[in-house]
């Protein structure tokens, strides 16, 4: 088994004022020749802008963009003319492809959004831009795993242009889980939104990130009321 821990602390941090922006892997002015990308997963921000700001109109291309709003709401335009909210419990993905320009704003005056924005490597180049956004029911996590994004347009969830899985979970203090890859190949990033959990002699806590890699099974205990994002993707160099 490989693995690599990733620490809240040690995440790259950039205070713009406006916005407050924490980055688990290398991104804009952070950089660590250490922390590049797991596999295809490239980005993970966990971003909190103020109330009546946000990001003006920024282009991208050829990259997998999911958004997941902790808590607040997010106001989303592009140059398709799409304009859209984000709310809590809700995931937005966007396949830019050829190139997309959008913005993003937080959709109150007065309260703050938080959210998390993770990037994944295409699986082709320079495919039709795409947007969609599904919300989910927390119910439905609740001492589980509830997938909201898996790969292929066959997906009956969200789907992105690359061989990823997205899971979200709400699990109880005491309780205990297992993942294991997807598929041949993959690895899975767990990242601790909130909580406590162990994985054998590791704790983990709030904001913490495992990547596990070549492996078969791994065990989770929960000691503190925990919030999971886990994300599978293939091992890509």
């Amino acid at each position: 088994m490989k693995k690599v821990i990733h620490r809240a602390a040690d995440r790259g941090f950039a205070n713009h004022g406006w916005l407050k922006s924490y980055h688990t892997f290398s991104f804009a002015n952070y950089y660590n020749p250490d922390m590049i990308h797991f596999g295809a997963l490239r980005v993970l921000n966990d971003d909190s802008v103020k109330g009546g700001m946000g990001f003006g109109s920024h282009p991208h291309d050829n990259m997998e963009i999911v958004s997941i709003v902790l808590d607040g709401a997010l106001a989303h335009k592009d140059n398709t003319g799409r304009d859209k909210v984000i709310n809590k419990n809700e995931v937005q993905i966007m396949s830019a492809g050829t190139g997309i320009v959008h913005s993003e704003f937080n959709a109150s005056k007065t309260d703050d959004v938080n959210f998390l924005q993770i990037w994944v490597f295409p699986k082709h180049r320079n495919v039709a831009p795409r947007y969609d956004q599904q919300a989910f029911d927390p119910a439905d996590r609740h001492n589980k795993f509830q997938e909201v994004v898996s790969p292929g347009e066959e997906s009956s969830k969200l789907w992105l242009n690359q061989d990823a899985w997205f899971s979200l979970g709400n699990f109880d203090e005491g309780q205990q889980f297992a993942i294991k890859p997807k598929q041949a190949g993959q690895g899975s990033y767990l990242f601790l939104i909130s909580g406590e959990a162990t994985i054998g002699e590791d704790k983990l806590s709030a904001r913490d990130g495992i990547g596990i890699a070549d492996y078969d099974t791994l065990t989770i205990d929960v000691t503190k009321p925990a919030e999971f994002l886990l994300i599978d993707v293939p091992m890509i160099q």
